[in-house]
C-alpha cells in the first residue's frame, strides 16, 4: 500500500525527533561525565525534543526528503560542548563524538526489537507499528552512519582528530567552518548517497545478525 505524504511524515515524526534528540543529549551527557558542564549548564541534557529541534535541520529538511524520496538527511541544534574544558581535551574528544552515532546504534537496535514483536500488538496498531519501527530504523542508521564520516563537524571527523597526531589532526579541524556546505553539496550532487547506501547495508547486515 502506497503512503500519502501525511501519513509518511505521521510514521518518521516521532523516531526522526527521538533520533535526533537522544543523538544531541548523549553528546552533553558524555562531554559532562568527561568534565565539561557547558551542556548541562545550557539545559540541554535533557530528552525534551524542543530544546534540540532546529526549524530547518529537524523539521524541513528531513520531510522534503522523505518527500522526495532520497536519503533521509537532517540535524539538530548542535550541543554546546567547550572541548578545552574536558579533563584530557584531544583524548576525550573521540568519547564525546562517538556518544552520538552510538546511541543511534542502540535507537536502531531497539526498533528493531519493535518491529520483531509489533506482530503481538493488537491487530489495528501491528502494521503502523511496524511501519514505525521501520523508520526508527532505518533513520538511526543512516545517522549514525552519516555521522561517522570523517568531515568535521560531524562526529566522525571530531574522532579523526582525536585519534590523528597533531599535524594531521590541525589540517581536517580548519575544514569544520566550511564542513556543513562541503555535506549539503554532496547531498545535492547524489555523492552522499553513493558513499552512504553500502555503509548502510553493512549496518543493516549487522542488525539482521545480532538480532
Amino acid at each position: 500500500m502506497e503512503l500519502t505524504i501525511i501519513q509518511k511524515i505521521a510514521i518518521y515524526a516521532l523516531p526522526v525527533i527521538f533520533a535526533i534528540t537522544v543523538h544531541e543529549a548523549a553528546h552533553g551527557y558524555v562531554a559532562k561525565y568527561f568534565g565539561d558542564m557547558t551542556a548541562f549548564n545550557a539545559g540541554r541534557i535533557t530528552l525534551n525534543p524542543i530544546k534540540h529541534i532546529d526549524p530547518f535541520g529537524t523539521i524541513l529538511l528531513p520531510a522534503l526528503t522523505i518527500m522526495l524520496g532520497g536519503i533521509l538527511f537532517g540535524w539538530a541544534k548542535p550541543v554546546p560542548v567547550d572541548f578545552g574544558r574536558l579533563r584530557h581535551p584531544k583524548k576525550d574528544m573521540l568519547w564525546v563524538a562517538a556518544a552520538g552515532p552510538a546511541s543511534n546504534f542502540v535507537m536502531a537496535v531497539f526498533w528493531v526489537l519493535v518491529l520483531k514483536y509489533s506482530v503481538f500488538a493488537p491487530e489495528a496498531f501491528a502494521y503502523p507499528l511496524a511501519l514505525m519501527a521501520k523508520a526508527g530504523v532505518a533513520i538511526n542508521v543512516i545517522l549514525m552512519v552519516l555521522n561517522l564520516l570523517p568531515l568535521p563537524p560531524l562526529d566522525g571527523g571530531r574522532i579523526a582528530v582525536s585519534l590523528l597526531p597533531y599535524r594531521f589532526a590541525r589540517p581536517l579541524a580548519n575544514i569544520e567552518p566550511y564542513g556543513f556546505v562541503i555535506l549539503i553539496v554532496l547531498l545535492f550532487t547524489g555523492v552522499l548517497g553513493d558513499i552512504l547506501k553500502p555503509l548502510i547495508a553493512i549496518v543493516n547486515g549487522l542488525l539482521v545478525s545480532i538480532l
